[in-house]
Parts: C-alpha cells; structure tokens; sequence
C-alpha cells in the first residue's frame, strides 16, 4: 500500500539522511518476545531479549500514525516476527484488517501453524518455516517431535495457503547432508538457508563437510531443466548473471535489507535494523510510540573489508550483524571463528557456481526458470545470500 507523504524531524540526527532507501518498506512487527520452543541457538537468547517483552505495548493507532508520517509515500509490506509470532494471534488478525492491501509474511517455527485460519492463510504472500534440515538435526535443535510435528504442518496447510512456503534452515550441524537438504523440497516451495552466527560451528572438518554439501547442492542445480529452488543458490547466479539486479532492491547495499528498508518493531514500539542486534542502545533507530525514525545506524563501515573481495558484487556485505560485531565492535573472536570462515563459505559457493558457467546455464534455460531466478518474490522476504 502506498501512503501520503510527510516529512518529520529526526531527533538529535542527520535530518538530511532519508531513514529509508528506496520505495519499499518492511515492518518486521514482533508480535511477542516469548517462544514455545528453546532452541540452542536462538539469537534473541543474547543481551536477555528472549522473553522480554511479552505483549504489544503501543496501539494500531499509534502504529498509522507513524506510517503517515514517517513511511510516507512507500510501498509497505509487514513481516510476523517474534519470538514465535503465532502466539500473539489476534495481533496477526487485528494487523491484516487493518491494513488490507499489504503483503504479508509470516516467520515462524511451523509448530502452530494449523491454528491459523484459512482466510489468513490465503492472504499471506510467505511464510518462511525454520527448520534445520533432517529429523535429528532439527530434533536435536528445537526438541524431540518437532521436526515431524513441523512438517505435518505444513502438508496440512499448504492447500490453503495463498503464496508460498519457504524453509529457513539455520545451517549449524557439520552433520547437515546433502540428502537432508535436498528432501525439504518434497515439502516447501523454496529453501533458504544461512550460516549459524556460532562460535564452535565452524572447525576444519566443519568447513570441509560444509563444502561438499554446497558442492553437491551447486551440482544439482545446474543438472537439470527445471529449477532447483534453493534461494542462497539461485540469488548468487542472479547476481552474477544480471549484477544490477545485485543493487536494485537494496540500493546496492546489504541484501539483508538492514541499512535500507526493514525496521524492526519491537513489541514496545522500538525499532531497530537487526532483529539480532535488540540488545545494543545504539541501534535504536526509531519509536511507533515517539513518532520518530532515523537512519539504520547499521552502515557501511571503513573497517568492513568487504569492498576489496573477489565476492562482494554478488555478496553485497551479506550479514552485516556479523560484520559490525567483527570490524566495528572488534569482537576478535567472533571474527576468526565466525565471520571469517562464513565469508570463506560464501566466496566457495561463488566459486562453484562460476565453475558451472552460470551465464550459459541461464542463457539456455526455459522463459519460466529465467524469469523465477531474475525476480523470485522471496528475494524480498529473505537474506539471499548465506
């Protein structure tokens, strides 16, 4: 939906800085902080944000006036974050009839997702389902049962849901295979995965069993004539094959969308770019309650060495959470253990993907996987890259 423009002072800030790039906007809405899961990794467990908030503490009539004043003039789409989202269901209902020409996307852990009603469904343009590739990876993450109780979730919905069903596979085990990933499309319309932010993940036998598996992913989607939707792949051959569309949505800047267009809104009402960095007081980027909203404070920085890779025309920065904790808090640890071999990780899957001629591919391949590959509607709803 498109909103009347109208322009607003930014407190204390650059007020000639637009706070938004471009001419879209997500509201990531945390609709609650609580979750009925506990997996191990969860990135809301660091700074204590993981429970913190349990309810919405400010108004839809608060949150209009804030799109009127400070997203005016953009086209807004609303993501249902949390914590698990689903818990605060009437917020859900309560936001889709307020707004109803937005696009809609749900994140969610899946194991809730047959209580929502089917005129909800058929309005959602996403929903991505975290899951962590097979049963006892997945089990061994989120609790015994749940991979199961997931996927007969989504069979049981996936007739009535109006878009599409995205698996977001936190790739922490070593033990991942090939196989485990590749059995998710018998259940989802595309599969997203990235590189877990852990300390610990990323040992030599980690990285060798993790190339191989990409190796073996890359193959397979080169193999054929029809298209092998996982979107880490399929957004690298894009950017490699039409770099422009690298820069398009993200004003050529992080794909993740946190230095020009996501605001996340806590359950209080305060916003920032990262829904993984709710902990630090300088990324407060804006208030619903307050009315007022800056720039991301999470930029580009000189210390970010990311200009000088072979990589970053089709990597674009890619996490930008770990870059700041690595290059700008100098978090030394968390750069060689994590941020490092990540960015390793991304530079192969580069690599592979150019060993496949990834422009004689897509020159060859039909109008409809062309088309899929150059404009998928799930670039929008996700990282891209890994």
């Amino acid at each position: 939906m498109i909103v009347k423009a109208r322009e607003s002072a930014v407190p204390g800030s650059e007020a000639q800085c637009p706070a938004i790039l471009g001419n879209r906007v997500e509201l990531q809405l945390l609709t609650t902080l609580r979750c009925n899961l506990k997996c191990t990794y969860c990135s809301l467990g660091v700074g204590e944000v993981l429970g913190s908030q349990r309810e919405i503490t400010y108004t839809l009539d608060q949150l209009d006036a804030f799109i009127e004043a400070q997203l005016a003039g953009k086209e807004i789409y609303i993501t249902f974050y949390g914590g698990e989202p689903t818990l605060n269901l009437d917020l859900m209902i309560a936001v889709m009839r307020r707004y109803p020409e937005y696009r809609f996307q749900l994140q969610t852990n899946g194991t809730l997702l047959d209580d929502l009603p089917d005129w909800v469904l058929a309005r959602l343009s996403n929903i991505l389902v975290s899951i962590d590739g097979g049963e006892s990876v997945t089990d061994g993450y989120r609790g015994r049962g749940i991979y199961r109780q997931v996927v007969k979730n989504v069979r049981a919905i996936r007739s009535r849901l109006g878009g599409t069903l995205t698996a977001r596979v936190t790739w922490s085990s070593a033990d991942t295979s090939f196989e485990e990933l590749d059995q998710l499309t018998q259940y989802f319309d595309y599969i997203y995965f990235q590189f877990v932010a852990q300390e610990g993940a990323y040992a030599e036998e980690a990285l060798v069993k993790k190339r191989e598996v990409i190796a073996k992913l890359v193959e397979r989607f080169f193999a054929g004539d029809t298209l092998y939707p996982f979107i880490p792949i399929m957004g690298t051959v894009r950017n490699k094959v039409l770099p422009s569309r690298a820069e398009e949505l993200c004003a050529g800047m992080t794909q993740c969308r946190t230095s020009t267009h996501i605001l996340n809104v806590m359950p209080d009402g305060k916003i920032y770019p990262c829904p993984d960095l709710l902990y630090l007081p300088e990324m407060l980027q804006g208030d619903v309650v307050a009315n007022w909203l800056r720039r991301s404070p999470l930029q580009p920085h000189p210390d970010m060495p990311c200009e000088r890779c072979g990589a970053f025309k089709f990597c674009r920065r890619n996490c930008m959470k770990n870059l700041y904790l690595a290059y700008v808090k100098g978090e030394q640890t968390y750069r060689e253990s994590v941020v490092e071999p990540i960015c390793d990780l991304v530079r192969f899957l580069g690599e592979e993907v150019d060993r496949h001629d990834p422009h004689a591919w897509y020159a060859r391949m039909p109008l409809a996987v062309r088309d899929v590959v150059a404009g998928c509607p799930v670039y929008e709803y996700v990282e891209v890259m890994p």
